[in-house]
């Protein structure tokens, strides 16, 4: 709500005229699209790849020492930084890269893709990228959960002739229910305001078609230095976490 400089100390009250130029802005909304659909996205591939690998990570069916194997395979994307694999996924996606090579081999695609480079696959790109880096936070809570179900239920299930998939949707989904819904506001949350990966793979471009609400206020403080801008910007994503925060809230009273 302040007319702010980076080199002047003096201030004047600016009302709503910057939130005013940042709904004008187009880049903006754009910004906001690209936010939800990168963080909707995100948010269910890492409810349903963590449901999955917590399913076989807790079957009987599997062997233990596989088991084990799969354990730390699955969460080998917790064991690194979001620079990290912000760099490991520019290597494998660029031009020259592995996943280039092997949907050519396959022949999937007829040339090479410029993943991080087109405005088409871009989105798209660091979105399979969150997604691989999110999904063990689901896993392991799912799976804690999973190994909480009493095996009553599922023993009395198998008398009443019930099949894998009648189990999963009557006892097990129903029983994880409240981790998926406190996992999923969480995760809805800080997928929000995810900057690294986005920033490090793509700048928010190219021409604007990653751009998210975290790398256009970025650029506003310290690209445009619009620092009156970008705490306009910064207090829309407070709004949303602020509202996604109190709804979880009450959902936690409300259990």
């Amino acid at each position: 709500f302040q007319n702010s400089a980076v080199l002047r100390r003096d201030s004047s009250f600016a009302g709503l005229k910057h939130y005013q130029a940042i709904f004008a802005d187009p880049v903006f909304w754009a910004s906001l699209w690209h936010t939800l659909y990168f963080t909707c996205m995100s948010v269910v591939f890492h409810m349903t790849i963590g449901m999955i690998f917590a399913l076989m990570l807790n079957s009987d069916r599997i062997n233990p020492t596989l088991r084990n194997i799969l354990r730390v395979l699955y969460i080998l994307p917790w064991l690194f930084t979001a620079v990290i694999i912000a760099v490991i996924w520019r290597l494998l996606l660029e031009p020259n890269g592995v996943v280039n090579s092997i949907l050519m081999q396959l022949g999937l695609i007829g040339s090479k893709i410029e993943w991080f480079s087109s405005p088409e696959t871009a989105l798209h790109a660091v979105t399979f990228a969150n997604i691989w880096a999110g999904y063990p936070l689901f896993m392991v809570s799912l799976l804690a959960g999973l190994q909480g179900i009493p095996k009553d239920f599922y023993e009395a299930a198998d008398i009443d002739g019930a099949k894998a998939y009648q189990k999963l949707i009557f006892i097990t989904i129903p029983q994880l229910m409240p981790i998926i819904i406190s996992i999923s506001l969480l995760d809805f949350i800080w997928t929000m305001q995810v900057f690294p990966l986005i920033w490090i793979t793509t700048g928010g471009g190219p021409i604007y078609s990653t751009e998210v609400l975290s790398t256009y206020t970025y650029k506003l403080a310290f690209s445009s230095y619009n620092l009156s801008q970008a705490s306009a910007s910064a207090v829309v994503i407070l709004l949303i976490s602020l509202g996604l925060t109190l709804f979880y809230i009450r959902y936690q009273k409300a259990r």
